[in-house]
């Protein structure tokens, strides 16, 4: 059974910085892309960070020099550095993995700025 959870989340100030865990099992975690989506209230699910299998990484617009995404595939383990974050960075955070035709998600973890 694949599992994806999800760590690191709370409540933060306006500037501050959070890292979060999204640990894999399951799944032979090394061949998987994997990304952090995030969803605010009354909004879509949009995407915040991509990490291929091979260590690509993506990111849009508005949280480029912000976050990093970065993976341990020892620790079958992806992660989310988040800094200077703004109060619409509150979301819940949702760890994905993917392959071909296969996708899981986690469960979320909640992010709150605010001062």
């Amino acid at each position: 059974q694949v599992q994806l959870v999800e760590s690191g989340g709370g409540l933060v100030q306006p500037g501050g910085s959070l890292r979060l865990s999204c640990a894999a099992s399951g799944l032979i975690f090394s061949i998987y892309d994997m990304g952090w989506y995030r969803q605010a209230p009354g909004k879509q699910r949009e995407l915040v960070a991509t990490i291929t299998s091979v260590g690509t990484t993506t990111y849009p617009d508005f949280v480029k020099g912000r976050f990093t995404i970065s993976r341990d595939n020892a620790k079958n383990t992806v992660y989310l550095q988040m800094n200077s974050l703004k109060p619409e960075d509150t979301a819940v955070y949702y760890c994905n993995g993917r392959l071909r035709a296969w996708e899981f998600w986690g469960q979320g973890t909640q992010v709150t700025v605010s001062s």
